[in-house]
């Protein structure tokens, strides 16, 4: 069984389950050398098959293969092309991230988790999906962050593993959530950026943060 195919398997599934995506929503890809394989465009992400994900070269944008890749294989492509050091690109649509966001909210930290993990989140406006302006949009700012946030569409992630940019996707929904529910209680209590700071230095964060890079 090929790996990277069975590793985008088992994630297109966790992404479903947990309610990151509904429907043919969403899509996936690794890096596997000079190629990615890419979700199939118009497929629900937890019935592709291992020999569905679609084959296309990273530098010269060749498909390979009979399906058409996902619509937005051209942002998919701007991330390994602009970032050699990762090998896992996922995009959903988290309800919570894309509610904050497209009220014009920073979605902001306010359990540990969040900034330990996560050093930057960056905001791209709302733009036509599966276009190559969305994708030139992506490229300008995937370089400085493994999270980007596209108001009134969804959420981008990257990671060194598959496992990393899915942690990456969870968190940044849960601290939407979080942020969600305290304001309809009251005032939200944000941590500061001397105290994002301090849980960014802590010995276990930066463990975990290993951990989760060298997965797969």
């Amino acid at each position: 069984m090929n790996h990277v195919r069975e590793q985008l398997g088992l994630y297109a599934k966790k992404l479903v389950q947990s309610g990151l995506v509904v429907g043919a929503g969403g899509n996936l890809s690794m890096r596997e050398g000079e190629y990615m394989y890419l979700s199939p465009s118009g497929f629900d992400l937890q019935e592709i098959g291992e020999d569905q994900w679609v084959k296309v070269h990273i530098d010269s944008g060749e498909i390979h293969g009979d399906l058409k890749p996902s619509s937005e294989i051209l942002m998919h492509l701007a991330c390994f092309r602009k970032r050699p050091d990762i090998d896992s690109v996922l995009h959903a649509h988290p309800s919570y991230s894309v509610g904050v966001s497209s009220a014009g909210q920073e979605i902001p930290s306010m359990f540990p988790d969040f900034p330990a993990m996560i050093k930057q989140v960056r905001y791209l406006e709302y733009m036509i999906p599966t276009t190559h302006v969305l994708a030139d949009a992506v490229a300008d700012v995937v370089e400085e962050t493994d999270v980007i946030v596209m108001r009134n569409h969804g959420v981008l992630t990257v990671g060194k593993s598959i496992k990393e940019a899915y942690f990456f996707m969870q968190l940044v929904e849960e601290a939407a959530k979080v942020f969600t529910i305290s304001s309809t209680v009251g005032t939200p209590r944000l941590l500061s950026t001397e105290e994002c700071e301090d849980l960014r230095n802590l010995s276990s964060e930066k463990y975990r943060a290993k951990l989760l890079k060298d997965e797969g």
